[in-house]
């Protein structure tokens, strides 16, 4: 997201209007998980103010509607997945990858729909595949088929890592939520093509990631090392301090790739705002 009200001081500013907020956030950030599209596909209007909004070297990664992934999983969908391309087009150029993320249902029996699909879309279209059926982390014949599918069509398989929000214990209300709402899968970190994604679902309390943030400090580096370009997008249970842990670790990421004499460009939220004092004469 790129839109959310407790992200007003850290990364805002008092006097930024919800029409600001995506320039703003390009200001700090060079990507954003796009999805609103998974529910709507916008306005062409609205397509046309992201476009204006960002600079030319932002990335989208938008999330392809779930009439085409859900409802239709990917059959029977040529105009509806031709209808938003049309609307979507003005943000091409921006787009670090299209994402398909698959329902727990679409399985092993489903590749075939997977594959057809895939050999439809324009062959410059950079492409991510999220899947959640549990035959896919079984490091069995089925994920081993799933994995060659993708780097037959140079598709990117979508990483989730949930491992810090499952390990908080079910305090909050946010965490109750994120433990209903995300899934619950063995992180299997393979790049089927040359840009990985990486969903960091973070714990709560700041420093309780870091143990499962160190994996990631591995093998972030090494893929940039052989020219890849991963995208690491960094959530917390509610999000509200999404922002501070994403620069956090990505400074964390940014000394270890320093190490291996790779220069990674900075990322700083902008100073904290502190109110004016007044003088009491």
């Amino acid at each position: 997201m790129w839109s959310h009200n407790q992200w007003q001081s850290s990364l805002y500013g008092s006097g930024c209007k919800n029409s600001e907020r995506l320039a703003r956030y390009a200001q700090v950030f060079s990507t954003v998980e796009g999805n609103t599209t998974f529910y709507a596909t916008p306005a062409s209007t609205t397509v046309r103010k992201w476009h204006d909004a960002t600079p030319d070297d932002f990335r989208f990664t938008f999330k392809l509607p779930s009439t085409i992934t859900h409802q239709q999983q990917l059959q029977h969908c040529d105009q509806l997945i031709a209808d938003f391309f049309h609307v979507m087009a003005p943000l091409e150029h921006k787009v670090g990858l299209w994402k398909i993320q698959l329902p727990a249902q679409f399985g092993p029996h489903s590749l075939p729909a997977l594959d057809a699909f895939l050999r439809r879309l324009p062959k410059h279209f950079p492409i991510g595949v999220e899947v959640r059926h549990a035959a896919f982390f079984a490091k069995g014949e089925e994920e081993k088929a799933l994995n060659q599918l993708l780097i037959t069509h140079n598709a990117n398989r979508i990483i989730m890592d949930s491992r810090p929000v499952f390990s908080a214990p079910p305090l909050t209300e946010a965490v109750i939520d994120a433990h209903q709402k995300k899934p619950k899968v063995p992180v299997h970190a393979i790049a089927t093509s040359d840009s990985p994604m990486v969903r960091f679902i973070g714990h709560p309390e700041d420093l309780s990631n870091d143990p499962f943030f160190a994996n990631w400090l591995c093998r972030l580096p090494k893929w940039i090392k052989d020219g890849k370009t991963p995208y690491l997008f960094i959530h917390t249970p509610d999000n509200n301090h999404a922002p501070e842990l994403a620069t956090r670790l990505y400074t964390l990421l940014q000394q270890k790739c320093l190490q291996q004499q790779t220069n990674l460009p900075d990322v700083q939220l902008p100073a904290a705002e502190t109110n004016p004092q007044i003088d009491l004469l």
